[in-house]
């Protein structure tokens, strides 16, 4: 398969990223991946409900042109691997892109199609915003006071996927180093992983983040590490993210630090503090409002991002995007479910909150308004998914596709 042989629609135009910004004509078009398993079922209706809202909001003036990719369980059937390079040609040369839930086949190269993508595109941000919608289940008695950012470092950490099989020759010559240069002994039989990280990494998710932050108005950024016991892996990523906030930002940062010893203003500055990744977790539960922007490494961004979900209605409603610099593919952020494929049962909110961020990242936040407001009436209405209304007395039950369609109503309502 070619680039040719993708089926690239006939009308629409590549978005751009030109002077270091991203350029989006008013007819662009949006490469999709299906996805595997229900994503067969959200991924219809997500396009549904953004096309009601582009044509609602901007009256004809705008369209989009989506074009499908083939990547995932169909792709490797058809073309023999899960992830052709032609697929991750398109999202570089059209920018933008948005995708379903993957299953990574057993068997195939990849360890997951997820990271495949993010490395292979150099997604070095996953960005997970966390906040609760009135009327959402949760376990906590004030969902309301969550309300974050999470920028996890996407390349990096146990991620990248080198290994060495227990008693492997590999682990074995691993093995040997340790005991010469750090004089600890490992159990012979051992599995290793490693776990890289770089100053580089970790300096460009926090541009990525502190410019969030100024674009946004949010109050702090909180580096989540586990330096205490990682001194050179964690520890590093948190000394090089204050490094680099107080060197290129000092007059826009203040150290929390600073704050309690020598009692600077905070009055017009982004407050800087950190936070080791398990006290993270309770922070997360009781006293979330303290927190704004959460900065932290991969595996610790990957277990934030999930338990911040649990506390707004879970992973069906929790929104997510890769981001690079000129290239983002926005996702839903649960697996792909085989069990509830082709039944239209499964809650499209994940993915309808990742295409409002894609829309905003496209700089039409009109319409990823639009879309959240009526997401938000919907579930007011209390018409929604089996997830939620199992957990919702009083609730009406919805399709996938009759959530969607509800969304629709409201949306044309407003």
């Amino acid at each position: 398969m070619g680039v040719a042989k993708l089926k690239i629609p006939a009308e629409g135009e590549k978005i751009v990223w030109r002077d270091g910004e991203l350029r989006a004509p008013d007819n662009p078009i949006i490469p999709f991946i299906e996805g595997d398993g229900t994503g067969a079922d959200i991924t219809p209706v997500m396009k549904r409900v953004v096309d009601a809202a582009v044509e609602t909001l901007y009256a004809g003036r705008r369209h989009l042109h989506w074009m499908k990719l083939p990547v995932g369980e169909a792709a490797l059937k058809e073309f023999g691997s899960s992830l052709p390079e032609e697929a991750l040609q398109a999202i570089r040369d059209y920018r933008v892109a948005i995708k379903g839930p993957l299953t990574t086949p057993v068997g195939e190269g990849h360890r997951s199609l997820n990271v495949a993508i993010r490395q292979a595109l150099d997604l070095y941000a996953c960005v997970r915003p966390v906040k609760w919608i009135r009327g959402l289940p949760s376990p906590v008695l004030r969902p309301e006071d969550l309300d974050i950012v999470i920028f996890r470092e996407n390349t990096e950490d146990i991620y990248l996927g080198v290994e060495y099989a227990a008693e492997s020759d590999a682990a074995r010559r691993f093995i040997d180093l340790v005991h010469e240069t750090q004089g600890v002994q490992l159990a012979p039989e051992s599995a290793i992983g490693i776990k890289p990280m770089s100053r580089h990494a970790t300096e460009r998710i926090s541009e990525a983040a502190i410019r969030h932050a100024i674009a946004m108005k949010r109050p702090s950024i909180t580096i989540v590490h586990k330096g205490n016991i990682q001194k050179y892996t964690e520890g590093a990523f948190r000394n090089w993210a204050y490094d680099y906030f107080t060197r290129v930002y000092r007059d826009l940062v203040v150290k929390e630090t600073e704050i309690i010893a020598e009692r600077r203003p905070t009055e017009g500055k982004i407050v800087i503090k950190d936070r080791i990744a398990d006290s993270m977790f309770q922070q997360l539960l009781l006293r979330p409002a303290e927190y704004s922007v959460i900065l932290t490494t991969n595996l610790n961004g990957d277990y934030l991002s999930d338990a911040g979900a649990a506390q707004i209605g879970g992973l069906g409603m929790a929104p997510g995007g890769n981001v690079g610099d000129g290239v983002g593919v926005f996702e839903a952020t649960h697996g792909s479910a085989p069990k509830y494929a082709g039944q239209d049962k499964v809650n499209p909110g994940s993915l309808l909150l990742s295409a409002c961020m894609m829309l905003d990242y496209m700089g039409w936040t009109e319409a990823a308004t639009a879309i959240r407001e009526a997401i938000g009436e919907t579930i007011k209405q209390r018409r929604v998914t089996y997830d939620l209304e199992r957990l919702m007395p009083g609730s009406t039950l919805v399709s996938c596709s009759g959530f969607g369609q509800a969304i629709i109503e409201n949306l044309r309502k407003a």
